[in-house]
């Protein structure tokens, strides 16, 4: 009997299952051209042992992908509206990495936010940096795990959305998680098997259902991130603030680096595109270009 469910983590082969009822079931993915991620919705079927194998992947709404090492694309997340960045004073911001994600909101039509994590380490610098990504729609909070302040604001913009959380490594999102969860722990749901998923692993992500609504799937922290994006060309788009100026360029196939008569750079020198957003646009499209 093939059943439905929602994938709420993956590790390799395995995956945790739940069920529309809310029991989760601990399950396994047959064959090398299934590649569920967490906020999949699948087709499965449970076998004599209590394991549930997934038939199939149904149609995502959305895909938040990103480039290995070796250049491919590799799943990230599925089915998210949005993609909340953590940032703090320690490890220091990686303001590309910053903007790449949010290239791959925009380029995904989704909302993103940017959370100044770690208040109690005072950075005059990170914030007024990170402040001025409201220009460009972002939405832009702060939070201290220590004193309690910006979690209900980041509850309350995760209560609509299934987001993702996304950031380097040591910025804080396990703590984060584990506020908004109201728990010490990371855990999800009763398995049905014996043997649980990921007991001496790390799964690649895990979906939370969040006590006053909405879900967060945690990331592991990055070191690099480039989206996925077939054609360099459509880069720009994922720049909002270029979007005003694209098609006016004198040539068509404009990459917007160095053309004569380039809408982007005119914009880029009255100061209506950031110098610093403009130099994640150039360093994106090198990285992008290297993959073709």
């Amino acid at each position: 009997m093939e059943r439905r469910g929602l994938v709420v983590a993956r590790h390799r082969r395995e995956v945790i299952v739940e069920t529309p009822e809310g029991e989760s079931l601990s399950g396994l993915v047959r064959g090398r051209a299934l590649k569920p991620l967490a906020g999949d919705e699948v087709r499965w079927h449970l076998e004599a042992d209590g394991t549930a194998v997934i038939e199939e992947v149904l149609p995502r709404r959305t895909l938040l992908e990103r480039i290995d090492s070796r250049g491919r694309a590799e799943g990230v997340a599925a089915n998210v509206s949005l993609i909340v960045i953590v940032v703090a004073p320690e490890p220091a911001p990686d303001w590309q990495l910053v903007d790449r994600y949010l290239v791959a909101a925009a380029l995904l039509d989704i909302a993103a936010a940017l959370v100044r994590n770690k208040l109690d380490l005072a950075d005059a610098g990170l914030d007024a940096r990170a402040a001025g990504y409201r220009s460009i729609g972002c939405e832009v909070m702060a939070a201290s795990m220590k004193s309690g302040q910006g979690l209900d604001e980041l509850r309350r913009t995760l209560s609509d959305h299934r987001g993702v959380l996304v950031g380097q490594s040591g910025v804080g999102k396990s703590s984060l998680i584990n506020a908004l969860l109201e728990a010490e722990t990371q855990a999800v749901g009763r398995l049905s098997r014996r043997r649980p998923l990921g007991r001496h692993t790390t799964v690649a992500a895990m979906l939370h259902r969040l006590p006053g609504g909405g879900e967060l799937i945690d990331s592991p922290g990055v070191r690099r991130y480039a989206p996925k994006i077939s054609d360099p060309a459509d880069l720009a788009r994922g720049f909002l603030e270029f979007r005003p100026h694209l098609g006016r360029c004198r040539f068509n196939d404009c990459r917007h680096l160095s053309e004569p008569g380039c809408a982007v750079l005119a914009a880029l020198e009255r100061g209506e595109i950031g110098a610093r957003r403009y130099l994640s646009y150039k360093a994106l499209r090198a990285t992008l270009e290297g993959l073709g």
